[in-house]
């Protein structure tokens, strides 16, 4: 198993099919909140707070055009997985 990068809580291996390397991309922030439970928490005004900055992100990824945007759309970006665990749904957090 891979271990994330400084700072970061979660990792995923990926494999490019042209080449067939093995890169791991680290995202998410480590350690708990305040209360003792996961930092992450889908559906909380703190997630909805999170998609909409990290929308924003997003968008002007995709302004900037050429390789920008083709970040923003890869799947495997830290903050497209790390929209995933929050389950976003444009600037929203959904349960």
């Amino acid at each position: 198993m891979a271990t994330p990068a400084k700072g970061k809580r979660f990792v995923k291996k990926v494999k490019n099919p042209t080449t067939g390397r093995t890169r791991k991309v680290s995202f998410g922030q480590s350690g708990k909140a305040k209360d003792g439970k996961d930092r992450i928490r889908p559906g909380t005004s703190k997630g909805s707070s999170y998609c909409a900055r990290s929308a924003g992100i997003k968008r002007d990824m995709l302004a900037k055009g050429g390789k920008s945007a083709k970040k923003a759309r890869d799947p495997n970006s830290p903050n497209n997985l790390s929209r995933k665990k929050w389950k976003c749904k444009g600037t929203k957090s959904v349960r």
